[in-house]
């Protein structure tokens, strides 16, 4: 894979990606992360590619608006923590911490995407782990271990040996989305698919789960558009 830059306003970043069962151009908007994708044959000529590209440069710039364009994690972003809108707020403090309506961080611009993404995935760990104990108590099952990844394919998994993996990015969604999620995972220890009994088993845990399983599938999008360098 490649990555060149299209001419226009914005510039945009496009992978080159070839593929011995391409047997023409296409482009693939992320709806995820924004990413954009032209597939080409294996044996095609880049420069012709790049052509393929820039001739449907204004499809993909509106695409990415609809989509909703990357956030730039900086002083003076609001970042939804639990169904809580937060300001990342410079203070003249050595570790961050939530004062009302805002994440107090050190008063260092150039660290404020990776000190933030560090204290969320400490919190996600904290909130995924309480939620994974609960609902295993309830369940009467227990789990080896919880892995936190930054997953755009999936918010979670739970391996046959009862391993538990979570995005990390669940922490951005609200309180109750990161507990179903949790409670789904938890339910896997007792069915390992999406079967009738499985679902059946989340309700146990969870009565009200499909209203914050649509909220997943209708906004969970929007939890990867903040980049944090």
């Amino acid at each position: 894979m490649s990555r060149r830059l299209l001419r226009g306003d914005p510039p945009v970043e496009v992978v080159l990606r070839r593929s011995a069962r391409a047997r023409r151009f296409s482009l693939r908007v992320s709806r995820i992360d924004g990413k954009v994708t032209l597939s080409m044959p294996a044996h095609a000529r880049e420069s012709e590619a790049l052509a393929f590209a820039q001739g449907h440069a204004d499809w993909i710039r509106n695409t990415l608006e609809r989509n909703g364009s990357r956030v730039a994690v900086a002083f003076g972003t609001q970042l939804p923590v639990q169904g809580q809108l937060l300001t990342l707020t410079p203070a003249p403090i050595r570790a961050p911490r939530v004062e009302e309506d805002r994440l107090l961080l050190p008063a260092d611009p150039e660290r404020v995407a990776l000190r933030t993404g560090a204290w969320l995935r400490l919190l996600a760990r904290q909130r995924l782990q309480a939620a994974t104990e609960l609902y295993a108590g309830k369940l009467g099952r227990g789990f080896r271990s919880i892995t936190l990844r930054d997953t755009r394919s999936r918010w979670g998994s739970c391996t046959t040996d009862a391993r538990l993996m979570y995005s990390w990015r669940l922490i951005l969604a609200p309180e109750p989305v990161l507990s179903y999620v949790a409670a789904h995972e938890v339910a896997h220890l007792a069915e390992m698919n999406h079967s009738a009994a499985f679902w059946n088993v989340v309700r146990g845990l969870m009565p009200d789960y499909e209203t914050h399983r649509r909220w997943l599938k209708a906004s969970g999008n929007q939890l990867h558009q903040y980049d944090f360098g």
